[in-house]
């Protein structure tokens, strides 16, 4: 694709408000406060009945802490409720008016495209896995008829050389398959700095100013043709629309815990997501991935500085994505979230314990958004809420930790301590202590069903229209999914309570968080689980021990959360059990429309040929690389020449590697080898001259028998 001129737009000039901005933001600011009034009258309602369940009526600083912390999470929970309703209204309705799809439904076809680069960030990832996916999206692509708008890249950030040779073949192969020559690239980079996000940057100070949008695909995403067609027209449409994020849908799930994610995001998703788009409007965030985004801003206002305080505020931003939403938004960009945009997919962790894994750095990247939240120049209104919307989504796990320790106190003192009538420091009467069974049965109840009606208002939503419900195998299907998640979600959360507590605890301490890819086609092994989930039955069994001891109700009381402690590794193992997620497929429960109904095109492509060579002769990828022609010479030509005072380094270590076989050279050293030019073609050269005594000896001979030349080299 050639370079083309960019216009104003393009360049980073914002265009002017609009009526439809106007209107969409007076919309924004109604709803806006219509929705914080309902939060809070509700939140104030279940404050005050929390004081009337306290011995001493807040009273105290024990009591008081118990007031304010419960207050907190009730107004957390609250809100979802809420935003789950207003997604409801929505839906009910036919859509949200303001949507930059409903607004450009009529003249949508006839907008125009522009050069638009799709960019997979990739680290350590299933290769097999990540290109079949990119392959099934090129494809999809490829059948609009508009594969010319658009240009492929793979930008990986891998350090083992075994993982990056894997891609680059994997790539070749790929390249092969779709003719894709000069349209699907690859680029490794040697220095991973800033991690995901300097990944992207280094992509756009090389290749940026030639496309005007560029879509980011997570390893794992996929997305159809027309998707990503529609997300260039509608930035076209929109010269103000800085980021156009779609609603991922989780596909491809086998283990049951993948399976009830999946379920849950296809029957409950569409109503949070309507709910959320309908308040945030053009002040929506991004989510890092299955987006589109106007380049020219994006490289001029959204460049993440490093943080240069203390602590957890110290070094790069983990959690980018909303920073440069916020960002985008600030310098007169709007940012949408448009959930009616289908064929957007993603994939779930196999398992609980995988899932956890990612949520140690989120939750890091989220905590470290508290310093934007209170400073930030700038930044609006909308965007610090989604900072605190995504603080809490972490920092309400050790809140509610700290409730049932407080709990736990205020019973013991109740219990075994005298009666104290004057609580408070300066009170002048005595405070009578007294239990109220009933308000606290009431308030746990509407707790409870605070909890459970976004999800009744999702089965509803589903149920009302007839091809839906029938696409999860009928309303008794339907409700008996929902019921099953929910009662599997209350045996998850005490886990991912005690999980994330830790997580916070370690950010705010500042203990580094390391990321070497995720697992997602392992199945969890029952020695990891026990040795994982060990600490946390011990202390459930203190726990209720101690409260059995205090009091046989409160030890009751505990049950919902001792238990599913208890039971954490047997859970979590047979949530990640491959065999017992086909099982419920087969049986009908946690289907979705993609598997109810003809199979998605782009999800059947997910099973098509591999792309790597299954036989390897019992060989790495490196001794591959060193030796077989073809990929010897990829290796060669993606590694980069030698430089300055390595050079030196370099022909040590590969007359080393010569002598004594790659065995015998540390991950570091193989890695600079992979990495260099003319190390690798040295060591081919040299590996098929060397004697049959010398280590690669063996392996030349075992080579030669397969590619039919015993008694000659390729090279002869």
């Amino acid at each position: 694709m050639t370079d083309r001129l960019l216009d104003s737009h393009a360049l980073g000039d914002v265009p002017g408000d609009s009526r439809s901005t106007r209107h969409w933001r007076l919309t924004a600011w109604w709803r806006r406060g219509l929705f914080t009034v309902l939060v809070a009258a509700q939140t104030a309602v279940g404050a005050r009945a929390m004081i009337g369940i306290l011995p001493y009526r807040g009273h105290g600083v024990l009591e008081l802490s118990l007031l304010v912390i419960y207050t907190v999470l009730f107004a957390w929970i609250s809100a979802g409720m809420w935003m789950a309703v207003f997604g409801f209204v929505v839906r009910a309705l036919g859509g949200d008016r303001h949507a930059l799809l409903r607004r450009h439904a009529q003249t949508l076809n006839y907008a125009p495209l522009a050069p638009t680069a799709v960019v997979m960030p990739i680290y350590h990832e299933d290769v097999e896995r990540s290109l079949r996916g990119l392959r099934a999206t090129y494809r999809s692509l490829e059948r609009t008829g508009q594969l010319h708008f658009f240009e492929f890249f793979i930008l990986s950030d891998s350090r083992d050389p075994e993982r990056w040779l894997a891609e680059q073949e994997a790539w070749q192969a790929l390249c092969r398959e779709l003719g894709a020559q000069g349209r699907l690239h690859y680029r490794r980079r040697r220095v991973n700095l800033k991690a995901k996000p300097g990944n992207i940057s280094d992509f756009l100070r090389r290749w940026g100013r030639r496309f005007r949008y560029f879509v980011v695909l997570d390893a794992d995403s996929l997305m159809r043709g027309d998707t990503l067609v529609r997300m260039v027209q509608l930035m076209e449409r929109e010269p103000r629309c800085g980021i156009l994020q779609t609603a991922p849908e989780l596909v491809n799930a086998h283990s049951p815990y993948a399976r009830l994610q999946q379920f849950s995001n296809h029957v409950y998703g569409p109503v949070f997501s309507a709910g959320l788009a309908a308040l945030q409007l053009g002040e929506a965030v991004y989510w890092g991935h299955n987006a589109i985004i106007r380049t020219a801003p994006f490289m001029r206002h959204c460049a993440l500085p490093r943080m240069r305080g203390i602590g957890l505020f110290r070094g790069p931003v983990l959690s980018h994505d909303f920073v440069e939403a916020a960002y985008m938004a600030r310098a007169g960009y709007e940012v949408w979230l448009e959930p009616e945009l289908g064929g957007s997919y993603e994939e779930s962790p196999p398992s609980l314990d995988d899932e956890l894994a990612r949520d140690r750095r989120w939750a890091k990247g989220n905590l470290q958004h508290l310093r934007l939240l209170m400073g930030g120049r700038g930044l609006h209104l909308a965007h610090r809420l989604a900072f605190l919307n995504g603080i809490l989504s972490y920092a309400a796990a050790p809140l509610w930790l700290a409730f049932l320790v407080l709990s736990t106190l205020e019973v013991a003192h109740f219990t075994l301590w005298p009666i104290d009538y004057f609580p408070g420091m300066h009170s002048l009467f005595p405070v009578w202590p007294r239990w109220n069974p009933g308000w606290a049965v009431l308030l746990s109840s509407s707790t409870a069903v605070i909890l459970l009606l976004p999800k009744v208002l999702a089965v509803l939503d589903t149920a009302l229209h007839r091809t839906r419900r029938r696409a999860y195998g009928g309303v008794f299907r339907l409700v008996a999914g929902a019921l099953l998640e929910t009662l599997t979600s209350a045996m998850l959360a005490p886990v991912r309570m005690l999980a994330h507590s830790r997580y916070v605890i370690a950010a705010l301490l500042a203990i580094r968080v390391r990321w070497a890819g995720q697992n997602r086609s392992l199945e969890l092994a029952w020695g990891a689980a026990l040795l994982k989930h060990a600490p946390a039955a011990v202390l459930a069994f203190a726990w209720a021990g101690f409260g059995y001891w205090l009091k046989p109700m409160f030890f009751y009381w505990s049950m919902p959360v001792v238990v599913p402690l208890l039971l954490a590794a047997p859970t979590s193992v047979l949530l990640s059990r491959f065999g017992l997620g086909e099982r419920l497929r087969r049986a009908g429960l946690w289907v979705i429309p993609q598997e109810s109904s003809a199979r998605e095109p782009m999800l059947a492509e997910l099973d098509g040929k591999p792309l790597l060579a299954s036989s390897m002769l019992g060989f790495g990828l490196f001794e591959m690389s060193v030796l077989h022609p073809q990929r010897n010479a990829l290796a060669a030509r993606l590694a980069r020449s030698d430089r300055g005072a390595r050079r030196v380094r370099l022909q040590a270590l590969r007359e080393r590697c010569l002598e004594q076989g790659p065995d015998a050279l540390r991950a570091d050293e193989l890695q600079l080898l992979a990495g260099s030019r003319e190390s690798m073609r040295w060591l081919h050269r040299s590996a098929w001259a060397a004697a049959p005594d010398n280590p690669w000896g063996a392996r030349v001979e075992a080579l030669s028998l397969a590619l039919c030349s015993p008694s000659t080299s390729p090279h002869a």
